[in-house]
């Protein structure tokens, strides 16, 4: 989930000028499905093409005759977003199959763009299979599933084993609270100089990134017995406002840049900080600690574009713990993408049947592999193929019983950029951390028509 900021005119304006080049009205041919999904903007990462082809492959020598016409949209995230959402307003644009971020389903839900799953699923046999927690990520507000996740991602700490020795910090480092992870920063900062102490993704240009990666991990890493989910109140269906949770998160953010423990400025508000992290950052061994996903080695395994077979012998894993090491310890976000059916879709029951053919056992257990991915299948998680097939693959699957799931609910998006601004005024200085909070209860109040409760 690396999404990027990009003003809204502007995509719109780009969605508009090759929505023709990416659907056309696949009603013409009834045994034909057409498949949207996300291209990778770098040129040299080529895992979803290779995967579909595959996919393709296999679905159309097991059906005569059917045929599938795979349609990528090359796009940054928020940009694919909205060329998605006009490709879906009309059925002679509509493919059969899109591939969509649980971060906006619940808004094409609510916009009517995608088609309840559930007479698919009831006779599915390997739904049984996928954990309640991925299901629940692609759920509507109407208890009906809107797609078929594959795969989620969860998130921990990097950090560069030869800068730790440097620094004199042990190679199996886990921190055990928040004030932990600063001091190993600023035991950093002091013995390696030269290098980043620590980057925590942060402000707008980072987009989601900022919100999940970044501020989201310290914020449910506060919560305690009374408040599990310190963004969203479930019991008053309410997003939460007021807290001295959001605060102190806010207060992490602020130390890591006033103290210039974190990147430069200018650095850590760039659009592309994600991919300079996992090009430039960590392969150059210029990054102590990196809070971050697990998806980062899709870009260093071979073939990927970004070869870095050293990886795993350069990098150590601790999990993030919560804010004072209360329980569970530590904690998780996680996302992922699901595959759904348009509303307006010609060729609904193929496309189902395509759907089943990428998720079988062993296709998934390919993707999960190929795309660094964690696995929402059970079979596939037990499976000791799997468990080996990377380094750090189990460490990020086992955080999945203890990880949270953003409240994906139509508001959501907005509240995300509201959370991104109030980072990027305490990185820049220009807000305090009350400064940044009080606007952030205000405008959370805007985006939500006032549905929110003060904790």
């Amino acid at each position: 989930m690396r999404p990027t900021a990009v003003p809204l005119l502007l995509a719109t304006l780009l969605a508009a000028t090759t929505l023709s080049a990416c659907g056309s009205d696949s009603g013409s041919d009834p045994d034909t499905i057409e498949v949207s999904f996300k291209q990778s903007t770098d040129n040299a990462i080529k895992v979803p093409d290779t995967y579909l082809a595959d996919m393709k492959k296999q679905f159309e020598k097991a059906n005569p005759g059917k045929k599938v016409k795979l349609v990528p949209i090359k796009a940054p995230d928020s940009e694919y977003y909205t060329k998605l959402q006009q490709m879906l307003r009309s059925p002679k644009t509509a493919p059969d199959l899109v591939y969509e971020d649980t971060f906006v389903i619940n808004s094409d839900i609510t916009s009517g763009y995608l088609m309840p799953l559930d007479p698919y699923l009831e006779k599915w046999e390997d739904w049984d299979q996928f954990v309640d927690s991925a299901k629940a990520a692609a759920q509507g507000l109407d208890g009906k599933t809107y797609g078929v996740p594959d795969g989620t991602d969860t998130r921990g700490l990097w950090f560069d084993k030869g800068i730790f020795a440097k620094a004199g910090l042990p190679a199996d480092w886990q921190p055990k609270t928040w004030d932990d992870i600063l001091e190993a920063a600023r035991t950093i900062k002091e013995e390696v100089p030269d290098v980043i102490p620590l980057n925590v993704y942060t402000g707008k240009p980072a987009g989601e990134a900022a919100a999940m990666q970044g501020f989201e991990m310290l914020l449910y890493g506060t919560a305690t017995g009374g408040n599990e989910n310190p963004l969203y109140d479930p019991a008053s269906q309410k997003w939460v406002t007021g807290s001295q949770a959001f605060r102190d998160s806010l207060q992490f953010v602020e130390t890591v840049f006033k103290e210039k423990l974190g990147p430069d400025v200018s650095d850590a508000l760039d659009p592309n900080i994600g991919t300079r992290v996992r090009g430039e950052f960590l392969p150059e061994g210029k990054l102590g600690i990196n809070l971050d996903g697990s998806w980062l080695p899709q870009d260093w395994l071979e073939g990927a574009g970004h070869e870095w077979p050293e990886w795993s012998e350069k990098l150590g894993l601790a999990y993030m713990p919560t804010q004072k090491g209360q329980a569970p310890g530590k904690v998780s976000m996680s996302g992922g993408w699901t595959w759904s059916i348009p509303s307006k879709a010609a060729n609904p029951d193929l496309a189902f049947d395509f759907i089943k053919t990428m998720q079988t056992k062993a296709n998934a257990q390919k993707w999960y592999i190929a795309n660094s991915g964690i696995a929402v299948r059970t079979d596939v998680a037990e499976d000791p193929e799997y468990v080996k097939a990377q380094p750090g693959i189990k460490f990020f699957t086992d955080l999945v019983s203890i990880t949270h799931y953003r409240p994906a609910y139509p508001a959501y998006p907005k509240v995300s950029t509201a959370i991104q601004e109030a980072m990027e005024g305490v990185t820049t200085g220009d807000s305090s951390v009350e400064e940044a909070a009080s606007r952030y209860d205000e405008e959370l109040r805007t985006a939500t028509d006032n549905q929110v409760i003060k904790k």
